[in-house]
């Protein structure tokens, strides 16, 4: 029977089990509903509800400054009377350029009630990156943080995008009082941190501050959203794709909803109004976009922003605040559980982890639940999907390398790699189709790119090669796209090639992923030179890092004397070069013994929250 398995299951009886079945209902921790109810409102009545809900909680902290719900909103409502004092109106794209921090949030909704469309983007992305973006989306507003500017005034000047108007603001901004004054001391120390987290923009700056705008909107302040329908684009995350430049997925405001309505639902012992949530994965990202933001702002919770990862800081926050939810990436709870210092912490407030990004190794899950008292589960998603479609129970029976179960109201599939109309048995392999309200409209701009990926009954192909077994349990067995995953950051093989071949001495370029204990996969580039050239590894990376993001630059780099194995077209074998690199492995772990294959590679610490 096609998509079917004949299995013994518990009761001991033969029985057939298909994907409409939906075997993982069973598997649900007590309390999870198989499908969830999802409210007809905007995220800016979601984040209204809570307001009127939990007025004197506290919403967000950052730092020494905390903000009760109330506070956040009168800060959204005199901040989107600024925006509107710059011409901002509904159906504008504006483009966000921030870390965690409170800006970021005020800014969000203060976009969201205008009707306005929010344009997430990295910090840190180069000026060719931004640049697309922009471009892509046709933003005519940026609001950025300081160290940003630069590159977004590039961008503007570049003539190929519609930027008007530019924000800037720095992480002082909503610093506790004392702590700014502290900053501005003319002494040694002030000026050096200072330096560190303050970017001074140059005279004659094209750019308004935002405090400056949140001023300016004070006496007009927008207390009413503009009437936006739940089906219209709330928001656009740009995706790396294998092949030709990010895309702009549209979540609609019924897709985000739905996922965090959905997180809640998994999250079934949370508490309304008493959750505080760590925020250090970026909000600019759809996994700490919902996992913190969203999802914090439904239940009422405590948002703690940490605007980086930095292992003091995410220490200093647990301490100070002790949250209950903590979203992220193995790299992060490696690189906490390995700091001497996080044993003078109490880490046992902590009550819900959902890792994503990557494979989440079992040995890291056993050391995590020793350490806190509470199990991290894997969960899988993609931007497309708002993000999350699956996780491992957050109660009950865990099964380190499986992606887990699929969320209430999400339905998914496993078909035929050369035929997605056909379903696989259950148990084989196959690529892994997903549908649910929490799936995307759409890329921005795009229609030929959407229907590749999007059937017409709403059916979402995630590229990636998945099994599922007769309990509903999914797990990913290889990646039909060739997107490289290097601690939580999705990146393009074919971006860094471009990058790659405008090097004058290289004749041959290609990309691949290799395996990385600490951060799942590290860049490796492989390089043929033209003949009586030379070039030294030093060069490709100082050229690299001038045109792509730190994490994009490739970590190891093989030059070849011989052309790289290709297929009858003359398209280089990606698939060849990863073989090799897994033979040699195996090789190397058979010499040096089973412990050789346990240390991370020598690569950079953990980078996770800062990609895309």
């Amino acid at each position: 029977m096609p998509g079917g398995s004949t299995t013994e299951r518990e009761t001991g009886t033969l029985e057939t089990v298909t994907y409409a079945d939906r075997p993982w209902q069973s598997s649900y921790a007590d309390g999870v509903p198989a499908e969830v109810e999802i409210p007809d409102i905007t995220l800016g009545q979601m984040f209204e509800n809570a307001v009127a809900e939990f007025p004197a909680n506290p919403a967000i902290s950052f730092f020494g400054t905390t903000l009760t719900y109330s506070q956040l909103r009168e800060y959204v409502d005199a901040f989107a009377g600024g925006l509107a004092k710059l011409g901002v109106a509904a159906g504008d794209r504006v483009a966000l350029i921030l870390p965690n921090c409170p800006q970021h949030v005020i800014a969000f909704y203060a976009v969201l009630r205008l009707g306005a469309v929010v344009a997430e983007a990295n910090p840190l992305y180069t000026e060719a990156e931004l640049t697309h973006q922009l471009s892509d989306c046709g933003a005519e507003y940026v609001v950025c943080l300081d160290r940003a500017y630069a590159v977004v005034e590039a961008a503007r000047r570049s003539g190929r995008t519609r930027v008007r108007e530019v924000i800037s603001t720095s992480i002082p901004d909503f610093l506790p009082r004392k702590d700014q004054l502290l900053l501005r001391l003319p002494i040694p120390p002030a000026r050096r941190k200072r330096a560190e987290i303050v970017t001074e923009l140059p005279v004659g700056a094209r750019a308004h501050a935002f405090l400056d705008v949140y001023r300016g909107g004070r006496a007009a302040p927008v207390r009413m959203s503009v009437p936006v329908a739940t089906s219209d684009v709330a928001i656009l995350l740009y995706t790396t794709g294998t092949t030709g430049p990010a895309k702009g997925a549209m979540l609609t405001h019924r897709n985000l909803v739905a996922n965090a309505v959905q997180c809640r639902a998994w999250f079934a012992d949370a508490q309304v109004g008493r959750e505080a949530v760590l925020a250090v994965l970026p909000m600019f990202h759809a996994y700490g976009l919902t996992l913190c933001m969203t999802v914090g702002m439904l239940i009422g919770g405590h948002v703690v922003l940490v605007p980086k990862f930095d292992v003091t800081l995410v220490l200093d926050a647990i301490a100070r605040h002790r949250p209950t939810i903590f979203p992220g990436v193995p790299p992060i709870y490696r690189a906490l559980l390995d700091d001497p210092r996080s044993k003078n912490v109490d880490l046992t407030s902590i009550r819900g982890c959902i890792s994503g990004a990557m494979k989440l190794p079992g040995e890291l899950q056993r050391q995590w639940e020793g350490a806190t008292g509470t199990p991290v589960v894997e969960g899988y998603g993609m931007t497309e999907a708002s993000p999350v479609t699956h996780a491992g129970p957050l109660r009950g029976q865990l099964r380190p390398g499986w992606i887990g179960l699929p969320f209430p109201s999400t339905e998914a599939k496993i078909v035929d790699l050369e035929d997605n109309t056909r379903e696989v048995p259950v148990g084989e392999p196959g690529e892994l189709l997903i549908r649910g309200p929490q799936v995307f409209a759409g890329y921005w701009g795009n229609p030929e790119a959407t229907r590749t990926v999007l059937s017409d009954d709403g059916w979402l192909s995630t590229g990636d090669v998945a099994r599922m077994d007769a309990a509903g349990w999914f797990e990913i067995v290889d990646r039909k796209k060739e997107l490289i995953i290097a601690g939580g950051f999705n990146i393009s093989p074919n971006e860094i090639e471009d990058v790659l071949a405008g090097i004058p001495e290289v004749a041959e370029t290609a990309v691949i992923g290799i395996p990385d204990a600490y951060r799942g996969e590290t860049v490796k580039a492989f390089l043929v030179l033209r003949p009586g050239t030379s070039l030294t590894v030093d060069e490709v990376r100082v050229y690299c890092s001038e045109r792509l993001s730190a994490y994009k630059v490739p970590k190891i780099i093989e030059f070849r004397t011989e052309s790289l194995p290709k297929i009858g077209i003359g398209k280089v074998l990606r698939r060849a070069l990863r073989d090799e690199e897994q033979a040699k492995a195996q090789r190397q772990a058979t010499a040096d013994g089973p412990a050789a294959a346990d240390g991370p590679a020598a690569t950079d610490g953990p980078a996770a929250t800062d990609g895309n």
